[in-house]
C-alpha cells in the first residue's frame, strides 16, 4: 500500500515538495484557495507550523477546484499569501483535488483504497488531511474545523 512519503510535487516557487523529506514529523495538507470565506485559516495554519515545527509540517495546496476562488498564477498565490499572511510553511503548486483531473497526492488522501483509513469527499477549500510520522493518514477534516481546534492539536501534545 502507498503512502504520503511516495510522493513528491511542484512547489509554489518551482522547487519540488519531496514528502519522504518529512518522515518523522506529522503533516497538515491542507487545499486553500486566496478568494475564499476560509482564506483566514492562512493565519492559524501559519501559527500551527510556528507552534510545533519540531513535529509538524503544514503543507498548502492551492486549488481553483470551488467556486473559482483560486484564479491567480502559482507567482500571484505566492505573493498573496506571503504579503497578506507571512506564509512561511511549504505551499505546492497550483492542483486539482477532485474529478478527472485530480492530482494523484489528492487521490490517495481521498480514496480509503488507497489509504487504507477513509474516504473524504473534498467539500470546498480548506479540508485538511492529518498524516502521522509514519506517512500514515490520521484523520480529515472539513474546512470549518479550524486549524488550531482541538479535534487536530490533540494529536500534536
Amino acid at each position: 500500500m502507498k503512502n504520503i512519503y511516495d510522493y513528491t510535487v511542484e512547489g509554489l516557487d518551482g522547487n519540488d515538495i519531496n514528502f519522504a523529506d518529512f518522515k518523522g514529523k506529522k503533516i497538515l495538507i491542507v487545499n486553500t484557495a486566496s478568494e475564499c470565506g476560509f482564506t483566514p485559516q492562512y493565519a492559524d495554519l501559519e501559527e500551527l507550523y510556528q507552534k510545533y515545527k519540531d513535529q509538524l509540517v503544514v503543507v498548502g495546496f492551492p486549488a481553483n477546484n470551488f467556486g473559482g476562488q483560486e484564479p491567480g498564477s502559482n507567482e500571484e498565490i505566492g505573493a498573496f499569501c506571503q504579503k497578506n499572511y507571512g506564509v512561511t510553511f511549504p505551499m505546492a503548486g497550483k492542483v486539482s483535488v477532485k474529478g478527472s483531473d485530480i492530482a494523484p497526492i489528492f487521490e490517495y488522501l481521498t480514496s480509503k483504497d488507497l489509504n487504507g483509513v477513509k474516504n473524504t469527499k473534498i467539500l470546498w477549500n480548506f479540508t485538511k488531511f492529518l498524516v502521522d510520522e509514519e506517512g500514515k493518514l490520521i484523520d480529515s477534516y472539513v474546512s470549518t474545523t479550524k486549524p488550531t481546534s482541538e479535534s487536530i492539536t490533540k494529536h500534536l501534545k
